[in-house]
């Protein structure tokens, strides 16, 4: 089982094109652990603004009457992938790990298995 820190390392350096990667808490917004980003991807304002597209997505499936649960959601920028993962279970409620790649270097389905794989190992 892997802590935070080490996750979130391992996102980074396994999954090509990783620019940062954070956990993030869908209940207050804030991030619990972040690694990369730096002046062009500000990881706590992204933890904040993806927090609030989780709630939609979540709010939206209820109202709907999908009985269904959220593996991940893509955004897909010109020059990147932001890939958001809400992890499931013991401890984990409430969490989504946070992935930003370069849409050049990355690719997306390597991403979203390797990402899948440390959300296993995750210990929060």
């Amino acid at each position: 089982m892997a802590n935070t820190e080490t996750a979130l390392k391992e996102a980074t350096t396994v999954i090509d094109g990783a620019l940062g990667a954070a956990l993030v808490d869908y209940s207050s917004g804030m991030a619990l652990g972040t690694i990369g980003g730096g002046k062009d991807l500000d990881l706590a304002v992204a933890a904040a603004g993806n927090t609030d597209v989780v709630r939609a997505k979540v709010r939206t499936m209820e109202m709907l009457g999908l009985n269904e649960e959220i593996e991940d959601i893509l955004i897909t920028l010109g020059t990147q992938y932001h890939l958001i993962r809400l992890l499931k279970g013991r401890g984990a409620n409430g969490l989504f790990l946070y992935l930003a790649l370069d849409k050049q270097r990355a690719n997306l389905a390597m991403a979203r298995h390797q990402l899948r794989k440390i959300e296993a190992e995750l210990e929060v």
